[in-house]
């Protein structure tokens, strides 16, 4: 008795609690289809037990229409798999009202395994909801999307905007994990975002790009909750672009600098244009060949073109295209691409399909394959035009993947081009000019005169890179009364203009050398007077040095040297003790050009027979890291050290020791060797030739 009063109490205050806790009860005998509620259950779909059909039919007639598809899927699904039901839904009241009901339930299955029953409960959650409805309405009006994932991630909200960024209805979502409904994003950043927001419980941030068919940038803050993952995204595909857009400008700008920089300033334009190929890449397309023509070919030949560097984005696909560099040309038909716009000057390009179309102006062979192997999807064909012809070209190709080249990389690389052609242009003008400008300054730098038991040596040597040739010069002649003249000038400029007032001048100083027996100051007096006379407008820098000797000097075997300098470097001394004499003056005389007329001071010195003096222009003493009196120095130290050399081999090392045979500035210098008289001629001295009007030296007295 006792039992059944204790049972009877456990099933009323269960009763009591389901009451009041405003829950109904299904059962669903899914053999007979007999559907069996409760009063409560009824009262809530808004039935009388007189007007419920007792079938899934009455159910389906009171869920609102945009819910039904999704709890039948729902309940197809635990009755298929004998599992949980779970669901949220809309009733539709007779009164026109509506009421959100949570539903759960479980299938129970037979022997066999197929689903025979199905039970469950459900209860009104319409105040719960309506509050959530008011969360609801502010996010659905948020400017931004919106959803939220449960702990399964699985969808349990999402607004409007975020059914428009996901381009999907909110109810096909819900209830689905986000990994299926979008694959995508498995093993990418949202789900390694997603993730670590849920285990970490921390919030996170960031960008990433959804492929398609979204397509899309977003920006992502995600932060964590006991019930799931609430995430807020906007789309930011639109400043992404702009971003990208304007890196892409910037680097465009970057590019033209670095053009301008690489070819500004520099006379060596073809390594410079050669290496253009690595510069452009891969602002500008993925990979590139640079050609240059040879302007001494002859015009339109195909032994013209010749390919001089490369380059491409990927490094393992570089030794690839060295490889199609080395037998493309060779191989290209007459109508092939590059030729055509060679022959015309004007851009060739293919927006698609160019690896075919380049295999068909190849011959068949390795480089047909190799650019197989390459397969640009596009190319296009640039000339570097000069002033009237074309000196290079430029082509670039892109992959498939890129896609055609842009009509903005092509405006770039059309500046490229130009600025590039324009640079080898004046290359190859300079090299004329220099060339015209060598061939005369080297055709007034005549061979010295051989005087008796002196040995003169002369040497030129033009800069190594400079702007073109210069004005400096060498000259050593006889006066009529048998002394030697050594002289050595520069003349300010360095074009085909310094290198003929040279001559001019040059000539000028020889002319009044020879027709009169003067000494140097009045020399250099004299020149300076002509030189304004003849509107020769130019400032000249000389030394001249006269070596005399009468028969008393002869019989006691010393010289007699008379100089004079008008702003040059001093000569030097190379006694036979190895001992080294700078010829310099206490007052030092002005350039010639500046002071015309005025007086110039002479010097003389007397040097014994074996000595050496060496005049020379400041390219061989000049360095852009030192100061001339240093270069100076450095010139007197070898001097004194190679002073046992024979003189052809001094001047040589000289060079060499001084400006490693490649000097900043052109580099003349005349040295002559005085060898003992009372001795017979040394063999490398020459042999004695005089000229006609020089009287023949008398032997020394015994």
């Amino acid at each position: 008795m006792a039992l059944t009063e204790d049972h009877e109490a456990e099933h009323l205050r269960g009763e009591l609690a389901i009451e009041a806790a405003g829950i109904g009860a299904f059962d669903w005998d899914l053999r007979s289809g007999e559907l069996v509620w409760d009063d409560r259950l009824m009262e809530m779909f808004g039935y009388e037990p007189s007007s419920f059909d007792r079938s899934i039919d009455g159910f389906n007639a009171r869920l609102h229409p945009d819910d039904l598809d999704r709890v039948t899927r729902a309940l197809q699904l635990a009755i298929d798999n004998c599992g949980d039901f779970e669901s949220l839904y809309r009733v539709c009241l007779p009164n026109g009202g509506t009421r959100w009901i949570s539903a759960r339930g479980r299938a129970l299955c037979d022997p066999h395994g197929n689903a025979s029953r199905l039970l469950g409960a459900a209860f009104d959650v319409t105040s719960q909801h309506e509050t959530d409805l008011s969360v609801a309405r502010v996010l659905e009006a948020m400017p931004a999307a919106f959803f939220s994932l449960n702990r399964r991630f699985e969808f349990t909200y999402l607004n409007a905007h975020a059914e428009r960024l996901l381009q999907a209805n909110r109810y096909d979502l819900l209830g689905r994990v986000i990994w299926d409904a979008f694959p995508s994003a498995v093993d990418s950043p949202f789900e390694s975002y997603y993730r670590h927001a849920m285990t970490s419980e921390k919030n996170v941030s960031f960008e990433a790009h959804y492929p398609e068919p979204l397509n899309a940038w977003y920006e992502v803050l995600a932060w964590p909750s006991a019930e799931g993952l609430s995430v807020y995204f906007l789309d930011v595909t639109t400043r992404r672009r702009e971003e990208e857009r304007a890196a892409r400008t910037a680097a465009r700008l970057e590019l033209l600098a670095a053009v301008a920089d690489e070819l500004t300033g520099t006379i060596q334009a073809e390594p410079a244009v050669a290496r253009l190929a690595q510069l452009v890449i891969p602002i500008l397309a993925d990979w590139c060949v640079v050609t240059l023509v040879d302007d001494q070919a002859p015009p339109g030949s195909r032994a013209a073109i010749r390919d001089v560097s490369s380059w491409h984005h990927d490094p393992a696909l570089r030794p690839l295209v060295e490889s199609y560099v080395d037998v493309r040309i060779p191989a290209l038909r007459d109508d092939a691409f590059l030729f055509q716009s060679f022959a015309s000057g004007q851009r060739t390009m293919r927006a698609d399909g160019a690896t075919a179309a380049i295999q068909a102006v190849l011959h068949p062979g390795e480089a047909q394959a190799l650019i197989g192997r390459l397969a640009p999807e596009s190319f296009a064909v640039l000339p570097l035009r000069g002033r009237d012809r074309t000196v290079g070209l430029l082509t670039l190709f892109n992959s498939a993947e890129r896609g055609a080249i842009s009509s903005a990389d092509l405006t770039t690389a059309a500046e490229v081009a130009g600025r590039a052609g324009l640079a080898l242009d004046n290359a190859r003008l300079y090299r004329q000019q220099r060339q015209v400008a060598e061939a005369l300054q080297r055709s007034l730098l005549t061979a010295p005169p051989e005087p008796d038991h002196a040995e003169i040596v002369v040497r030129y040597l033009p800069a190594a890179e400079a702007a073109a040739v210069g004005g400096d010069w060498y000259d050593a002649f006889m006066q009529v009364d048998g002394s030697t003249v050594l002289v050595i000038g520069d003349v300010a400029g360095h074009d085909i203009a310094a290198a003929a007032t040279m001559g001019q001048v040059r000539g000028l100083l020889r002319g009044i050398a020879t027709s009169n027996d003067i000494g140097p100051a009045e020399m250099l007096t004299r020149l300076d007077s002509s030189m304004d006379l003849l509107r020769v407008n130019t400032l000249v820098t000389a030394a001249v040095a006269r070596l005399e000797q009468d028969h008393d000097q002869r019989l006691r075997g010393v010289t007699q040297l008379r100089w004079s300098n008008a702003g040059h470097p001093p000569p030097l001394v190379l006694q036979p003790d190895a001992s080294v004499l700078e010829l310099s003056t206490l007052r030092a005389d002005p350039l010639l050009g500046v002071l015309p007329g005025a007086d110039r001071s002479e010097s003389v010195v007397t040097l014994d027979r074996g000595a050496t003096v060496l005049l020379y222009t400041d390219g061989l003493i000049e360095r852009r890291d030192a100061d001339l009196d240093k270069g100076l120095d450095r010139l007197k130290t070898a001097l004194a050290e190679l002073a046992h050399e024979p003189l052809q081999d001094l001047c040589d090392q000289l060079i060499e020791r001084l400006v490693d045979g490649r000097p900043d500035d052109d580099v003349a210098l005349v040295a002559i060797r005085l060898h003992r008289q009372d001795r017979p001629r040394p063999i490398e001295a020459g042999p004695r030739v005089l000229p006609r009007p020089i009287p023949d030296e008398a032997p020394p007295d015994d």
